[in-house]
This record gives structure tokens, C-alpha cells and sequence, in this order.
């Protein structure tokens, strides 16, 4: 089986409701309407009824199996100011309390946090920081959680199967200090082992292999790398890497032969916000991979992100994941 066999079938068999609030969007019905046919989750779409049937009737999309939820309804309008407010308390004016309590993504991530949906996803319209506010505010963090951050699952079919790698972080974190760089790399880590069943292999990169280069910027990924051992000594990982050394076991055999990590690599943390989102675009765009995220974790609740070029087979993905997450989530308690 797939790997994204795999997580369809989880999601298939995770109780719940999936929240989608760019419920106008083309590519959203679309995906919608697929998600639909999920034989446990119920999936549902935030906007004005007429408004959603209208975009989907030209869109040639069916909505039978899936729920069409009125953010102009007084009792869910209602209930996404009580919830903001217990969030963000003064830190909110009343008007703004009613003027994000009336927004589709907020009212997504009302629900999220007082249970009444397990996930929601966004993004497609959104941009990556709107999602993140919602998401952050209203779910806060996991317990034991500083840094909340996020990866890009990375899939390629090859000969021998296909090969899948998580990228951390392109989505969420700039300019991450090492000890927010461990953080990423721990989560990145259990989160691959969770979705995939394998022990993850996590290189920590750099233009550097373990001491070829002596500057600032190596430095700190060495330091995450430290920070990262002293926390999870149970997990592989190394660094600092060159991506040649970290992904291909014949250079691996010349820059790094003694290392766990070096050739086999499957999460790979980038040193910046920068490199990891130019490094997944590459690879999608010009290597022929498939890249589903920003998949967020961190989180209180269950959200993810989407890139605002996403096709509707990639909102679909990762709406799956979204549910699949929610799965995890039940097997840990």
C-alpha cells in the first residue's frame, strides 16, 4: 500500500467533521465533493448557501454528501464570540470579537477548539499567516509545546517503490533559533514515524558536512543538533549535513561514513523558513514531486495550511491528512 493509500484509508475510518471555509473556491468544492465520499468523516463547507451551490453548479460540482454550514447563523456567530473571547480576552476589542466571529476561517477554528470539529483546513484563498492567526489563537499550543512549525510531505514514485520525505520547516518559523530548530526537528521526526510507521533518519542541514565549513550559520544548526541529542537521545538524527551527504549513500560513503543519518535521510530540516519553502517548490515545480502541506503541528487542535497555487487533488490530500492527523491523535491517548 501507498503511502497515500495509507492515509486515506485512516482518514476514511476517522469519526468526525473536516471544516473547509473557502467554501466558494473551485478547486475547494472540488475537493469538497471527494472528501464527501469518505465513508466516516463528515465533511462540511463554511459560506453562504446560495453563494456555495451557485460556485458549485458552475463548477459542475456535486454536494450531496456534503454539509453546507451558514456563517450568518446568530447561534454559530454567537458561539465564535464566546470562543474568541475566552481565547484572546481583552486582547480583542468587542468589535473585532464580532467582526472575526462573523469570518468563515474564524468561525473554523471556533469550532475546532469547543469540539464540534475535529480539523479544519484553509489556505487556498488565505494567505499562510491569516491561517496561522486563526489557528494559533483560537487552538493555542499541544501540551509541552513551544514552537509550533510545520512540514511539507514529499512523495516520488521510483522504481522501487516511491520515496517519501518530510521537509521542515516551509511554512510557519523564519528565522528559527537552534533551540526552535530541535523543536522542529523532534516534532518533524515523531510525526513521520506516526504517518508512516517507519523510524525516521533526521538530517539537520547546512552547506556544511560535520565541520567541512566553519561559519556562524553552521554553528547553529550544531547547536540544534545538540539541543535536539540532549532532548530525544532516542532518535537518529544528525547534522550538521550537505543534502547530497544526507540523501545519496554513495556521497554519504565519502563525507559522512560513520554517521546513522548520512545516505538515508527522510526528514530533512532546513535551517531556514527560506531554504525549506525554495527546497519543496524546486522539487513540486521542476523535479516532478508531489508536496502536500504546509501540514501543521504544534497545535492544540487539529489545522492545516495550503499553498495558494494548490490544485483541488492537493486540498484533497491534505484534508485527508487533516483527518488522518485527528486518527493520530486518538492512538496517542
Amino acid at each position: 500500500m501507498s503511502f497515500l493509500d495509507d492515509i486515506e484509508r485512516r482518514a476514511s475510518l476517522a469519526p468526525g467533521r473536516l471544516l473547509l471555509p473557502e467554501a466558494e473556491d473551485a478547486r475547494v468544492l472540488r475537493a469538497a465533493e471527494r472528501l464527501g465520499r469518505l465513508p466516516v468523516p463528515e465533511v462540511a463547507l463554511l459560506g453562504d448557501p446560495e453563494a456555495v451551490r451557485a460556485a458549485a453548479r458552475k463548477a459542475g460540482v456535486g454536494l450531496t454528501q456534503v454539509a453546507v454550514l451558514d456563517p450568518r447563523d446568530a447561534a454559530r456567530r454567537a458561539g465564535a464570540e464566546r470562543a474568541l473571547d475566552a481565547a484572546r480576552g481583552a486582547r480583542l476589542s468587542a468589535e473585532d470579537r464580532r467582526r472575526l466571529a462573523a469570518a468563515p476561517l474564524y468561525q473554523a477554528a471556533c469550532a475546532v477548539r469547543e469540539g464540534e470539529a475535529t480539523a479544519f483546513v484553509a489556505g487556498a484563498v488565505h494567505a499562510t499567516a491569516e491561517v496561522l492567526r486563526a489557528a494559533i489563537w483560537l487552538l493555542g499550543t499541544a501540551p509541552g509545546v513551544e514552537t509550533v512549525s510545520s512540514y511539507f510531505a514529499m512523495i516520488h514514485p521510483e522504481a522501487s517503490g516511491e520515496r517519501v520525505l518530510f521537509f521542515a520547516d516551509g511554512g510557519v518559523v523564519p528565522d528559527p533559533t537552534p533551540s526552535q530548530l530541535a523543536d522542529i526537528g523532534i516534532a518533524t521526526a515523531d510525526n513521520f514515524r506516526r504517518l508512516t510507521g517507519r523510524e525516521p533518519h533526521v538530517a539537520f542541514l547546512s552547506f556544511s558536512t560535520l565541520g567541512s565549513a566553519t561559519h556562524a550559520r553552521v554553528d547553529r544548526v550544531r547547536e540544534a543538533v545538540a539541543h535536539a541529542r540532549a532532548r530525544r537521545p532516542d532518535l537518529h538524527l544528525d547534522g550538521e549535513m550537505q543534502l547530497d551527504a544526507a540523501v545519496d549513500p554513495g556521497v554519504a560513503r565519502v563525507k559522512a561514513q560513520h554517521s546513522v543519518v548520512a545516505g538515508r535521510a527522510d526528514v530533512l530540516v532546513f535551517p531556514d523558513l527560506d531554504s525549506a519553502n525554495i527546497g519543496y517548490k524546486l522539487l513540486q515545480r521542476l523535479g516532478g514531486w508531489t508536496a502536500l502541506g504546509p501540514i501543521l503541528q504544534g497545535l492544540g487542535g487539529v489545522a492545516n495550511d495550503l499553498s495558494r497555487g494548490a490544485t483541488a487533488d492537493d486540498i484533497y490530500r491534505v484534508g485527508l491528512f487533516a483527518l488522518a492527523q485527528t486518527d493520530a491523535s486518538r492512538a496517542r491517548r
